[in-house]
């Protein structure tokens, strides 16, 4: 799909770019990473029940980095099957949109793979975009309301 075949629509539900997010076994061995990038902290978290936790740090000019990890030893867990084929490192973009169900509609008519559409939490709406189907990177298209 070349820039040109690219439904306009799309234009209209994407806001921005939101965060690169790499996954890792450990927070604190990432910590030189971070202090090289000049990395702030921004905000963090855990999705309760889930053993998923993830840290974000602004850039300085150049967005945010996400970090996710689990405490699960679950090898059927989305981190540690990632970890386990592919490694630390680049899990997904993430793409900040104003109307999420738009989003999907768009990209399901664009011919992409949309997976784990989830709307249940007025405060982070996202769905995904299947690698297979966007030159082998996760794609997340997140609404959200912003913060400080």
């Amino acid at each position: 799909m070349t820039p040109e075949s690219v439904p306009p629509a799309l234009a209209d539900v994407v806001e921005r770019f939101d965060h690169v997010s790499m996954a890792v076994r450990s927070f604190d061995a990432a910590a030189p990473l971070l202090a090289l990038l000049g990395a702030e902290h921004f905000d963090g978290g855990y999705e309760a029940g889930s053993d998923f936790h993830w840290i974000q740090y602004d850039l300085p000019g150049a967005g945010r980095l996400e970090l996710i990890r689990t405490d699960s030893t679950d090898p059927g867990h989305f981190i540690n099957r990632f970890l386990s084929e592919r490694g630390e490192g680049l899990h997904h973009l993430t793409f900040k949109v104003h109307d999420l169900v738009g989003a999907r509609e768009v990209a399901i008519r664009a011919g992409f793979n949309v997976v784990g559409f989830n709307d249940s939490d007025p405060a982070w709406k996202e769905l995904f975009i299947h690698p297979r189907s966007a030159s082998g990177v996760l794609i997340q298209f997140a609404e959200f309301p912003e913060k400080g």
